[in-house]
């Protein structure tokens, strides 16, 4: 194996595939990234069994070949090149990496004993990169980060139709996102898959300036895989046994108090006032009919207090509080510049969703983050 390749697009593709990498593994030859140069082009491929990740750039190819090679010390070697051509050949057990006078030698990993890469699912619709991107990193907040109970962990991704659903709860909270997809020729049917949330979004991230991504999913059964495809990089990730409890029941909010107020402001209160509250203390608001809503936090002495413009109609009053960690991942999750709540009371059910302006990029009812109050107001 020979060949040539330009240093920002080699530490790009090694980057990218990198990402696919246990942080620790029994298996030390899942620690490698796999290159195989062939025919005017490098593919970089990193593989774990819950993701693949295989990265293309351009290269000149002097010879052919594939080698296994330890990734994180790639990466590391390649954020310290100089800019420019890099060099690259398999010398034996050795794989060197040369730019501009540096020189690097590494020990490769047996490929014999790498295991089989899935196959990637057959392509069934596309959806716009940069919506998905905006759209899994709304929703991703909410998915619990406790590996004890990875149902909890992972984003519920339904397909019906032309219409796309994200779904994530934690116990705590529950946040939805809608978007547009293009079903393709083989599309039959509804697909409900749960993915893991941090897979996921690493994806959605990568992905989301490259235009459109084609999505892989096998309706005959696809091993437990759906891919995802954009520019030169394509993804398998593998699924989540089980599914998210539904939402419909939990997102009605009969009888509830009405509450509207600008998104960034209020969350740049929260975090005002949230720099007195102890660990895990709540922020509580009370909003009132007068066209206000108060803001305060902490105990004794050590307050802070911050009045936000906020309209009310249900009640005369709707005292609330919250973990501001919560609040904030799903006020900042938010698009559009302001946001309805709409509020049951102290302890019980909130459901957040955008105020369209006519410009804004979500319209009411596309994104959804559901939130329990705290009993204990402060």
């Amino acid at each position: 194996m020979e060949f040539r390749i330009d240093r920002t697009a080699f530490a790009e593709a090694v980057g990218r595939a990198v990402r696919a990498l246990p942080a620790r593994t029994p298996v030390p030859v899942l620690g490698g990234l796999l290159l195989e140069a062939d025919a005017g082009r490098l593919a970089v491929t990193g593989f774990d069994f819950e993701a693949a990740v295989r990265v293309e750039a351009d290269a000149e190819v002097a010879v052919p070949g594939r080698a296994l090679v330890l990734g994180r010390r790639l990466l590391d070697v390649c954020r310290v090149l100089p800019d420019g051509p890099v060099s690259c050949a398999l010398e034996a057990s050795r794989f060197t990496v040369e730019a501009d006078g540096t020189r690097f030698g590494l020990s490769t990993l047996p490929l014999a004993e790498y295991p089989a890469l899935p196959a990637p699912p057959a392509p069934y619709g596309t959806v716009d990169g940069a919506a998905f991107a905006t759209a899994v990193s709304q929703v991703a907040v909410a998915a619990g980060r406790d590996d004890t109970l990875p149902l909890l962990t992972g984003v519920q991704l339904r397909l019906d139709g032309g219409e796309m659903t994200l779904a994530a709860s934690d116990r705590y909270r529950y946040a939805v996102r809608r978007l547009e997809w293009r079903p393709g020729a083989a599309a039959d049917g509804v697909v409900d898959a749960l993915l893991p949330a941090r897979r996921l979004l690493d994806v959605a991230r990568s992905l989301g300036r490259g235009g459109d991504v084609l999505i892989g999913w096998d309706p005959a059964g696809g091993g437990g895989l759906i891919g995802f495809e954009g520019g030169r990089t394509r993804t398998a990730l593998r699924l989540l046994d089980g599914r998210l409890p539904t939402y419909r029941s939990l997102f009605d909010m009969a009888g509830a108090a009405v509450a509207e107020v600008e998104c960034e402001g209020l969350a740049e209160a929260v975090r005002r006032v949230a720099v007195v509250a102890e660990a895990n203390s709540p922020v509580r608001l009370d909003f009132s009919s007068d066209g206000s809503v108060m803001l305060r936090a902490g105990y004794g002495d050590d307050v802070a207090v911050q009045r936000l413009p906020a309209t009310l109609t249900g009640a005369d009053e709707m005292p609330v509080a919250f973990n501001p960690a919560y609040l904030l991942d799903a006020l900042t999750a938010f698009e559009s510049p302001r946001v309805r709540l709409e509020l049951l009371g102290a302890g019980q059910r909130a459901l957040l969703h955008a105020v369209p302006d006519g410009g804004a990029a979500e319209a009411a009812g596309e994104h959804r983050h559901l939130l329990m109050s705290v009993k204990q107001l402060v």
